[in-house]
């Protein structure tokens, strides 16, 4: 059978694959890594991250446009994702640069990153995975953004059976976001999935049971959830750019470095840090 051999464009900016090798090459100075010793360049092996990242090419195929076998392609693959991930802000850096920045509040909000079937027995023999909310196995990741929903912060993954408060408790972001609050008048917006956080979150007023909120509250809600409105563009920003963040078929433990990398990428495309 013949093969058919076509030309392709990635969707990103020739800049942001520049930016990637350069870092890929200063990891390989720390390494010491001798020079012709790797099957790729850096370039290319920037690209093969790319390429993985923004169309969701499978790995074998990854593999053969390189001439390279699949396990390399594996590890080209994961050390690209740890070189990338290991410049992504911690939370105390991301808090600082928005502080610097003058923003007037941040948002948060929680998404769940699908994952292929695991089977992991959490608490009372439920499956740590799954999302009862979302009807699929994923892990869930906090997104901390900008006023104008710019993603700045993405948390370590946590099961996806588990609340985004609990796991906003887990990461440390409650105390952080009202430390913040409290100190430097920057609180943040959420949606309702955040009650009872702390003085620091700004969220929707619940309608009491079996009544209806006055129109001071009616007022208030509208204002909060046409404000925070736009904290959705940042789980969208990194979801619709990057397919890799659409369904993870590696262990779902790995979506933390996935989620972290993604986060640099988009930060490298678009010259944005906060």
């Amino acid at each position: 059978m013949t093969s058919i051999t076509y030309t392709a464009t990635l969707d990103v900016g020739r800049e942001t694959a520049e930016a990637l090798a350069q870092l890929l090459r200063l990891h390989r100075e720390r390494l010491g890594t001798r020079r012709r010793t790797r099957a790729l360049g850096v370039f290319k092996q920037g690209v093969l991250v790319l390429r993985w990242f923004v169309d969701g090419t499978r790995l074998a195929q990854l593999a053969r446009d390189n001439g390279v076998s699949v396990p390399t392609a594996y590890r080209c693959l994961h050390e690209g994702l740890t070189v990338l991930a290991d410049h992504a802000p911690d939370l105390s850096t991301a808090l600082e640069r928005a502080a610097a920045a003058g923003y007037t509040h941040l948002n948060l909000d929680g998404t769940v990153i699908r994952t292929d079937r695991v089977a992991a027995p959490g608490p009372k023999g439920a499956d740590l995975w799954w999302s009862g909310k979302h009807k699929h196995h994923g892990g869930n990741v906090q997104v901390i953004s900008a006023p104008d929903g710019w993603p700045i912060w993405v948390s370590p993954v946590r099961p996806g059976r588990e609340h985004d408060t609990t796991c906003a408790r887990t990461h440390g972001l409650v105390d952080a976001l009202n430390r913040l609050a409290s100190t430097l008048d920057i609180p943040t917006l959420t949606d309702l999935g955040y009650e009872n956080a702390g003085d620091g979150f700004r969220h929707p007023v619940k309608k009491p049971k079996g009544s209806e909120l006055d129109d001071e509250r009616q007022a208030f809600n509208s204002v909060i959830r046409g404000v925070h409105a736009v904290a959705e563009r940042a789980n969208a920003l990194l979801k619709v750019t990057f397919k890799a963040l659409r369904r993870v078929s590696l262990d779902p433990s790995g979506i933390t470095r996935i989620a972290r990398a993604a986060l640099v990428l988009l930060q490298l495309e678009h010259g944005r840090t906060v």
